[in-house]
């Protein structure tokens, strides 16, 4: 087994998530076996409870877990399946730690950050280790070398590196080398002190990854190589990309990250075969087709809290040499009128989130694209105001609402889940992680997915109240996927509309570049056809099954 460490200094938000990515994607080239560690030093147990604003996104894997967003990128550059064992952060160390002390498994022992807190890190990477069907096992250390909460995982890593042998192993530190404008030249000193730093703690790279503006001349790199002990051919240029961060990937092989970290390790691996990604790469950077799309959320000011969504439209868009230009719209400016915003836009996307902040927002859009035959995607809450919406203005149910936003509705279209009503911790406690979804057959759902069953990802607590199935059905309102035993409503779509599509999960944490979801690749194709005067209403059963639920959800109490 080979183990390779992604540290970061100087800044935060360098990278490390997606140069890791790319070397995985270069070694997967390669027929290497590639799997993927994050450790985040917060204390936080996970970010599943951390603003938007802050955090960003909050990924989910199959099983469940809520995750950094760098794990997206992990999965969406490589061909792995990532579960809550390759994410690892403070909070769930200490509270391992204290456990086992409560427990009494230290038998008496002062318990103390070395031995106790570094070996748990130590087992999270010996798990994936005793796991023989990787080759290498790829681990980033979140946060900035310096950081205090840091410092165990790197101690942690020290001791590893100790006990798995220095030849298994390569040290990559991504860091900032700065361009100054008013002495005209890059400073290398940034990275110096940065490095300095990780050897006080008796760490020392064998690689540096130098994000900068401006190329690397040969008087930097030997600078750098001198100052930072490392060899002039392992300090890599990682220019800022011009297009797409798929063009990553490519960028690296072209200053011999892969063949210098294989050399390294001592591993004999064929030339990578990148030739789809370059073609994917192409379609994105160059596509022979444009169409521009709305996405009306709550957190528009981050552009990582949407960073799944956005990816997965990227995908979607260059399997259909298409590109995409995003309109950015906070929900709250459209509670006044949306014709002045939404009237340029060949499809509207409305993406999950929490809260009551911006709801009334997202309801006039969903009412602008039914009303005006706009293509709309409708993810989680974007499913739910989508289904509000059309009780409300087709249905004549005019105080529907979600006991999210008014406990106390009258008319509780969408209502917490039963299992939710005594919850009263936040975090880990809504539905997570992959459910089976049953497809109705004749419905636009069966075309795209060309399947009956599908698995799909899922982070909520509320769900539509299947009470008012009938009603809303007769409207031409259709639950186009459900649980196995039909209680739940998991996917919808309108009857008489081109492209009107909303599903309770969140499809965009199964979107890979040259594999984008199929709701995604639906909504791009129906975009297309409607700028093209092509539109064709969906093709689903004008009698679609009106199955009694075996259970009601009704609104809290």
């Amino acid at each position: 087994m080979k183990y390779i460490f992604v540290t970061g200094g100087v800044i935060s938000s360098l990278g490390k998530g997606l140069t890791a990515a790319s070397l995985g994607t270069l070694l997967e080239a390669r027929g290497l076996r590639v799997v993927f560690q994050k450790f985040d030093p917060y204390l936080n147990v996970d970010p599943g409870t951390m603003n938007p604003f802050q955090h960003g996104e909050v990924y989910v894997l199959n099983d469940g877990a809520e995750t950094d967003l760098d794990l997206g990128h992990y999965e969406r550059f490589t061909n792995c399946v990532l579960t809550r064992h390759n994410n690892l952060t403070s909070g769930q160390v200490y509270e391992t730690v204290i456990l086992k002390e409560r427990r009494g498994d230290y038998l008496g022992k002062t318990v103390q950050v070395i031995p106790h807190v570094t070996d748990v890190i130590k087992n999270r990477i010996h798990e994936l280790s005793d796991e023989s069907k990787y080759d290498v096992v790829i681990t980033e250390i979140g946060g900035t070398a310096g950081d205090i909460e840091g410092l165990p995982f790197l101690e942690a890593i020290r001791q590893f590196i100790l006990e798995a042998g220095a030849q298994n192993v390569v040290n990559m530190h991504v860091t900032l080398v700065p361009y100054i404008k008013a002495a005209h030249e890059l400073k290398t000193k940034p990275t110096q002190q940065s490095v300095a730093k990780l050897r006080e703690i008796g760490l020392q790279p064998q690689v540096l990854i130098c994000r900068t503006e401006k190329p690397l001349d040969r008087d930097v790199r030997r600078k750098l190589s001198m100052f930072c002990s490392v060899s002039e051919k392992a300090v890599i240029e990682e220019r800022d990309v011009e297009h797409t961060i798929y063009e990553v990937p490519l960028t690296l092989h072209a200053e011999g990250l892969d063949q210098l970290v294989c050399d390294l390790l001592h591993l004999e691996t064929p030339a990578p075969d990148l030739a789809d990604w370059r073609k994917f790469v192409e379609r994105v950077v160059s596509p022979s087709k444009r169409t521009k799309i709305a996405v009306v959320g709550k957190y528009m000011d981050v552009r990582d809290a949407y960073k799944s969504i956005y990816e997965s439209l990227t995908h979607a868009a260059a399997d259909e040499d298409c590109g995409i230009d995003l309109k950015l719209i906070d929900a709250e400016s459209l509670e006044r009128g949306v014709d002045a915003q939404l009237k340029d836009v060949a499809g509207v996307l409305i993406p999950g989130g929490f809260g009551a902040r911006g709801i009334e927002g997202k309801i006039n859009a969903a009412r602008y694209a039914r009303e005006h035959k706009v293509p709309f995607l409708g993810l989680c809450l974007g499913m739910q105001v989508g289904t509000i919406e059309f009780a409300r203005n087709v249905c004549g149910i005019k105080d529907a609402n979600s006991t999210e936003f008014d406990k106390d509705t009258p008319e509780p279209v969408i209502s917490l889940l039963e299992e939710q009503r005594g919850v009263r911790n936040k975090g880990a406690s809504m539905r997570l992680g992959t459910w089976p979804t049953k497809i109705v057959t004749s419905t636009l759902a069966e075309k795209l997915y060309d399947n009956t069953e599908v698995t799909e990802r899922h982070r909520h607590r509320y769900e539509f109240n299947m009470k008012y199935r009938d009603r809303m059905n007769e409207q031409g309102f259709v639950i186009s996927g459900t649980s196995p035993d039909g209680t739940l409503a998991e996917l919808i779509e309108l009857r008489d509309h081109p492209y009107f599509v909303g599903c309770q999960y969140h499809p965009e944490f199964q979107s890979k570049p040259n594999k984008p979801h199929a709701l995604f690749k639906g909504f791009i194709q129906a975009c297309l056809r409607r700028q093209t005067g092509h539109a064709t209403h969906a093709l689903v059963d004008q009698e679609s099954p009106r199955r009694a639920p075996e259970r009601e959800l009704v609104p809290q109490v």
